[in-house]
């Protein structure tokens, strides 16, 4: 069974970036069987209702400014699976959980900046899906449970946001570290997701240490339980990697077998 991941997707940045982190992304289509499909929640596609992406071939989306001309050069011409697109509604429906095609949108740079870290040459069709920061984090676990049964047709899951996601409390002077209120947070995630303790994890905000400072709010936070919840039918977790930067941006991945 294909194991599914959460990736922190940091700045745009990141792409261009040569650290422990991005090697580590860069390596890992060399520690696993290539995927028939990527299907990846990015937490900078918000909808409503959930959407499916169904583009021939993505545009890419430069949703940002002020950063290294470099990066708007960059695309990522991956195109959708039809097929897939509908295997996805068709688990979505059977679970009670509405959602809509999208033929349009593009991959933003929460989806197209991981992937060109993972797999650059664009070559495996990707199915992009949004997420609700309105839906309660039980909800937000079912939507990734439903589309557990993917892993056992060789499709990567993937979940692109941020565990801690700060930009107001960034601190320039301190590119590499972490404030000591971030690490808190998520080491006390870090021991809620390595025993599976769903109910403490879907009542962060009221449990977590600083859990206000590290997600002021939620559509960064949400891939990560869309990941876990494809992961239900074993519920293992395990940290690949953490790091921050500028005090207050993690940088981790999580597996899910």
């Amino acid at each position: 069974m294909m194991p599914s991941y959460f990736f922190a997707h940091g700045a745009p940045s990141i792409v261009l970036e040569d650290n422990e982190y991005t090697k580590l992304l860069k390596q890992f289509k060399d520690t696993m069987p290539r995927p028939k499909a990527i299907v990846l929640f990015s937490a900078h596609w918000e909808e409503t209702v959930q959407a499916v992406g169904a583009a021939q071939t993505y545009d890419t989306i430069y949703d940002f400014g002020g950063f290294q001309d470099e990066l708007y050069q960059l695309t990522y011409p991956a195109g959708s699976d039809r097929a897939l697109v509908e295997q996805i509604q068709a688990l979505f429906t059977e679970h009670g959980i509405q959602s809509v095609q999208d033929e349009r949108r593009g991959l933003d740079h929460g989806a197209w900046a991981v992937l060109k870290l993972l797999y650059p040459e664009a070559d495996i069709p990707v199915v992009a899906l949004s997420v609700n920061r309105y839906l309660p984090n039980e909800l937000q676990y079912r939507i990734g449970k439903a589309l557990g049964a993917l892993r056992e047709q060789d499709v990567l899951i993937i979940g692109s946001g941020g565990t801690v996601h700060n930009l107001r409390l960034l601190n320039w002077g301190q590119p590499d570290g972490a404030e000591p209120w971030a690490e808190q947070f998520d080491q006390w995630l870090e021991h809620k997701l390595e025993t599976w303790d769903t109910e403490a994890l879907f009542r962060y905000r009221e449990q977590a240490p600083h859990a206000q400072d590290a997600v002021p709010t939620n559509e960064h936070f949400i891939p990560l339980l869309l990941a876990m919840g494809t992961g239900d039918v074993n519920r293992k977790a395990e940290l690949l990697h953490r790091s921050y930067q500028f005090g207050s941006l993690s940088l981790s991945c999580w597996q899910f077998n």
